[in-house]
């Protein structure tokens, strides 16, 4: 008998029987190449119900199934697990992927072995342990497909020798690092904790395998650059390895934004007290007083420590009466004002002419009213030198011709041409009085005075005039009243005596 045979395959139902219930594949080898045996578990790992779709032979099964290592290179001859064994190798653990040809289907396992003797110290029979690890891959594909397509930027950290294993793209696109400046380097050399503003507790989370929570940090880039972060890191596993998943918020947008802000804040405080004219902002919600210029409390006397918090109601800044509630009205429905007459109340009472704009605005969220002012006095001073001078004129019109008057009455700015203009009938009985007063070149107060009502009132009527009868210049409205018989009687022209003897015939 040739010795160089190896011997006969051993009756090993027994051992069969035992490792029938486990949970990990075992195929039994024997010396001669054949696949002696192969529990259900392991027929299950490779898409197969019987030993004789397994492959009897080692030859068999490498012509039947496709072996790659997990860096996707093919095992070729005498690289397969089992190929391996036979040669006499030991191993724990040799992590394959199986496929079948023209098939789909993957499974992932992770091998090792064990090898039985005879009485002699022989190989008797050489045991192949199979575990199923294709879950575990999978969901650890998925999570670097996840981790590396995430826009948000991360890094994840081995804690058994505090090295970086994966990082994703967008990590590297904020510090501009390349993928292999970081892999593999220890947490020492790049440490993303470095100026974190709680250090101390992030760290002893670090190594405690514990959540670190959010806090603000700063990245040190290539070239000695910084990047201000908000980080925070999350205890993982992969494999069996304990790892901190670290994630990152680029916050330099928000500080560029935050600085922009400051300086622009800062450049309108500055024009806001710098403003010739009084300012005012006020809360929307109750026309609050929220701020003031100098300029405010040099036309008012109010100081601004006096008027910030109080309403406007109740300083009645813009007037009285139904001239502010109207003002407030139109503010509230348009959200701003332009060029609005208005009689700013100082402090001791007195009220001054002004013409005021006003906007709504957002400040740091909240609705506000931003007011300016523009002192009109001395347009209303020439407006009544003018008048005053207009009615001196026309107390005596009887010399200017028909023609010339109604010219007159249609001037620009009056509104409208004569002869589409109202008629005295048209108007209500006492704006056809202040017609009268007015057309008799007396002032407002004069008026006031005379029909026993307030100044104000006698505003308002001259304003319902002018739009009554669509004429925007108080000596227009004189000629025109005049024209139709109002006011004081029109004197007769004197003609002077002439002078010298008269002609004889």
């Amino acid at each position: 008998m040739d010795e160089t045979l190896p011997p006969p395959a051993a009756d090993r139902t027994q051992l069969q029987q035992i490792i029938a219930g486990l949970n990990e594949g075992v195929m039994l080898i024997d010396p001669d190449r054949t696949i002696g045996w192969a529990n259900e578990r392991a027929l299950a790992m490779h898409g197969v119900t019987d030993l004789a779709e397994l492959g009897r032979t080692v030859a068999e099964y490498r012509d039947r199934f496709i072996l790659h290592y997990r860096n996707h290179h093919r095992l070729g001859p005498g690289e397969y697990p089992m190929e391996r064994l036979l040669a006499g190798e030991a191993f724990s653990e040799v992590v394959v992927e199986v496929t079948r040809p023209k098939e789909d289907r993957r499974w992932v396992h992770q091998a090792r072995t064990l090898v039985l003797t005879d009485a002699q110290g022989r190989p008797d029979c050489l045991v192949l342990i199979i575990d199923d690890e294709t879950e575990r891959f999978n969901a650890e594909e998925r999570f670097e497909r996840a981790f590396g397509a995430n826009p948000a930027p991360a890094i994840i950290a081995r804690l058994a020798d505090m090295r970086y294993v994966k990082v994703n793209q967008g990590f590297l696109e904020l510090t501009g690092f390349r993928r292999d400046q970081l892999v593999g380097r220890s947490v020492h050399e790049f440490d993303v904790l470095k100026d974190a503003e709680k250090r101390d507790i992030a760290v002893r989370r670090l190594h405690a395998w514990e959540t670190i929570p959010q806090m603000e940090g700063c990245l040190e880039l290539p070239g000695g650059a910084q990047r201000t972060v908000l980080l925070g890191g999350q205890p993982i596993e992969i494999g069996d390895a304990r790892c901190m998943l670290f994630t990152f918020a680029d916050l330099h947008p928000r500080h560029l934004a935050q600085h922009a802000l400051r300086h622009s804040e800062e450049r309108f405080s500055k024009a806001f007290h710098m403003a010739p004219g009084p300012m005012a902002i006020l809360a929307l919600d109750g026309l609050r007083v929220m701020d003031v210029n100098s300029a405010f409390t040099a036309a008012t006397g109010w100081h601004r420590e006096e008027v910030i918090g109080r309403g406007e109601a109740e300083l009645e800044l813009w007037g009285q009466g139904d001239a502010r509630a109207q003002l407030q009205r139109r503010l509230r429905e348009s959200g701003s004002l332009r060029g609005v007459d208005v009689q700013l109340r100082a402090k001791d009472g007195s009220l001054g002419d002004f013409l005021m704009s006003a906007e709504t605005v957002e400040i740091h969220g909240a609705p506000c009213v931003l007011s300016l002012m523009v002192d009109n006095t001395e347009r209303k001073r020439t407006e009544t030198d003018m008048l005053a001078a207009v009615e001196s004129v026309m107390r005596d019109t009887s010399w200017l011709g028909q023609k010339i008057v109604e010219r007159l009455a249609a001037v620009p700015g009056t509104g409208r041409p004569a002869g589409k203009i109202a008629e005295v009938s048209a108007l209500p009985d006492r704006a056809r009085e202040v017609l009268s007063h007015v057309a008799q070149g007396l002032s407002d107060a004069e008026i006031a005075a005379r029909l026993g009502i307030t100044r104000n009132t006698v505003r308002n009527h001259v304003s319902a005039i002018y739009a009554r009868l669509g004429i925007g210049k108080r000596s227009a409205v004189i000629v025109w009243a005049r024209e139709r018989g109002l006011g004081a009687a029109a004197k007769p022209r004197t003609t002077p005596a002439k002078t010298g003897r008269a002609k004889t015939r």
